[in-house]
């Protein structure tokens, strides 16, 4: 399929085409002309017909040339001005592309810096203040005479609650923020990820498979693939019911002088009917991230027949302010 930028080329290599064309077959017929005579001939067999006026077809025809010569000059600029017209079309609507992009990437990155400082208040604030509840408990606890078991009952299981809670604002902030992405990089966030729903997914088997350098990837794409990975490993337990996961992560070509991350989760699970519409906001989620950076989407899956998620990502390109990191 041609793009924008290719038809204009084509249709100046269809003119100059045409043009070469015409002048063979003038060329063929002055040749022709001046080898039989044929004006010569022209002018005799109209002395023969004088009476039906044929000799005036020479100026009928020269009238007609020019209307012809008019007709194509006035259809040739319309093309041209259509011709512009489409190119300035292009150019707007690359412009509004651009601008999209950019505003989903703004978007993506507001949220991750949200993300980022929620779960920074949550260590800092509900987790240290736990904390503390937690050791004033013990305190109580260790106070009360063993005789009252029903106090010492009672403080234990304030106890147990505080932890209960301390776990679920642990997974909170784990969700929030990858555990060792800001220390370690993308590559131990993944390798944690995936460890923790192995953890949850005692039943399936998850492989991961990192076949390329992603220390390459500038921190907004490196989160960008973690939150792919991890909706896609989050959709395989809520939906898949699969015994096996293969995630693939490699550098592909996308051009002469670009590369791309390319990530692959392919689940053997119950699938889907891409056909259906609403499928959820996660796979939406997913398409908005890697659209923000000029990635792209890919989604393959029928009834019983498992799930593949195929995401690309730049390795470069231009970014917004990476403030959340």
């Amino acid at each position: 399929m041609q793009t924008g930028a290719q038809k204009p080329i084509a249709g100046k290599r269809h003119a100059r085409r045409d043009a070469l064309a015409i002048f063979v077959v003038s060329l063929a017929a002055a040749v022709t002309c001046v080898r039989l005579n044929l004006s010569e001939a022209t002018v005799g067999w109209m002395r023969l017909h004088e009476n039906l006026q044929v000799d005036e077809l020479p100026g009928i025809l020269l009238v007609i040339a020019v209307c012809l010569i008019w007709f194509s000059t006035r259809r040739y600029l319309e093309a041209s001005r259509e011709l512009e017209l489409r190119r300035a079309t292009e150019a707007r609507l690359a412009e509004a592309l651009a601008e999209n992009q950019r505003l989903a990437q703004q978007y993506v990155d507001k949220q991750e810096h949200e993300r980022k400082a929620l779960a920074r208040d949550l260590h800092d604030e509900l987790g240290q203040t736990l904390n503390a509840i937690k050791l004033d408990a013990v305190a109580v606890r260790e106070m009360i005479p063993p005789a009252e078991d029903a106090a010492r009952t009672a403080a234990a299981a304030m106890i147990e609650n505080i932890d209960r809670v301390y776990a679920v604002v642990t997974g909170l902030i784990r969700q929030l923020r990858p555990v060792a992405f800001d220390e370690l990089g993308v590559a131990a966030a993944l390798e944690h990820c995936v460890g923790d729903w192995r953890h949850r997914l005692p039943s399936t088997r998850i492989h991961l498979d990192i076949e390329c350098d992603l220390s390459r990837l500038d921190a907004v794409r490196a989160l960008a693939l973690f939150r792919l990975v991890q909706e896609s490993l989050t959709n395989v337990a809520r939906h898949a019911q699969a015994e096996r996961v293969d995630i693939r992560i490699a550098t592909v070509s996308a051009g002469e002088s670009s590369e791309c991350i390319e990530a692959t989760i392919t689940d053997d699970g119950r699938g889907a009917d891409l056909g259906v519409p609403g499928k959820g906001l996660g796979l939406i989620g997913m398409r908005e991230r890697t659209a923000a950076f000029g990635g792209s989407l890919l989604l393959s899956s029928a009834p019983a027949g498992g799930f593949r998620v195929r995401a690309t990502l730049p390795i470069a390109g231009s970014s917004s302010d990476g403030a959340f990191v």
